[in-house]
């Protein structure tokens, strides 16, 4: 079994440094996409570790903006474009970081071969009521101009809502954007975008793309069977924000007592010690 790891940064190399090591095995390859408004400068040294290389064609990966996953699709096609017969490719943010031992981790993923591990709800739940907007109005995220969020309240009121390009059951949910899927997955998802510019193009106006649209692409697919609801990831959505609580030293109890292999996510720079003790408890043992 062997697993291609897309990273998505924009800061804190040495933060993703030590996510690198923590996952190191010999069967695994690191793949970093670099944000285009970082200075790739600070990050050229990760590029000399074993087993990693950068992804070429980099994307201002804004937050909420379909760059996300355009960037995230671009990681797929150059991975897949090396010709290396992977099973997985595992996208994590620079702020992860593992909560079980990498074998254990390698394991799990060779006794799952051929599936695929995202998470999402299926269109009309609680979740979905409250985010239809992302789909059905129009959003600006994808572009960057002065007063563009007047524009998008107003193109917005004008129009009628959008509708999803195609005939589809819409799939997506909170914490949906990080997940583990298997290659055929992710050749699919590259030759459907191909095959389907209007499917981009629409997601260009959307907000948050991340969480939904690969989502769709898959579970309206003959891959669906594949695919087991859950991403594997410790998210703390408890504080009620756009983004996950930042996990810290407090957190390391609900850490060592869930299921999961990843969790995000972590802040070196607000606390560093978290990591010292996932790697000194949870990650220095395998279970017997």
């Amino acid at each position: 079994m062997r697993i291609a790891h897309l990273i998505m940064a924009h800061k804190h190399p040495e933060q993703i440094r030590r996510l690198i090591g923590a996952l190191a095995h010999e069967d695994a390859d690191f793949y970093i996409h670099l944000d285009k408004r970082s200075d790739a400068m600070i990050f050229s040294t990760l590029g000399r570790l074993p087993r990693v290389q950068f992804v070429r064609k980099r994307l201002a990966t804004r937050w909420a903006s379909h760059q996300f996953t355009e960037a995230s699709v671009q990681g797929f096609r150059e991975i897949l474009a090396t010709g290396v017969q992977y099973d997985f490719i595992n996208l994590l943010s620079g702020q992860d970081y593992p909560i079980k031992p990498v074998n254990t981790i390698h394991r799990f993923l060779s006794e799952n071969i051929g599936h695929s591990f995202l998470s999402f709800e299926r269109e009309g739940s609680d979740w979905w009521k409250i985010a239809a907007g992302r789909v059905e109005l129009y959003h600006s995220h994808y572009f960057e101009f002065k007063g563009q969020f007047r524009v998008q309240r107003l193109v917005s009121n004008l129009l009628p809502k959008r509708k999803f390009p195609l005939s589809y059951t819409l799939y997506g949910g909170p914490g949906g954007a990080w997940w583990t899927m298997s290659a055929e997955c992710a050749a699919y998802v590259v030759q459907f975008m191909d095959e389907h510019p209007g499917v981009n193009w629409f997601g260009r106006f959307t907000f948050c793309s991340d969480e939904f649209m690969i989502h769709t692409i898959l579970m309206n697919s003959p891959l669906k069977d594949q695919i087991i609801n859950d991403n594997c990831r410790f998210m703390d959505w408890s504080q009620g924000l756009p983004n996950p609580k930042t996990l810290t030293l407090a957190d390391v109890e609900k850490l060592t007592h869930s299921d999961k292999l990843f969790a995000r996510k972590f802040d070196t720079a607000q606390d560093a010690e978290v990591l010292d003790v996932i790697d000194q408890v949870l990650l220095r043992a395998e279970p017997m």
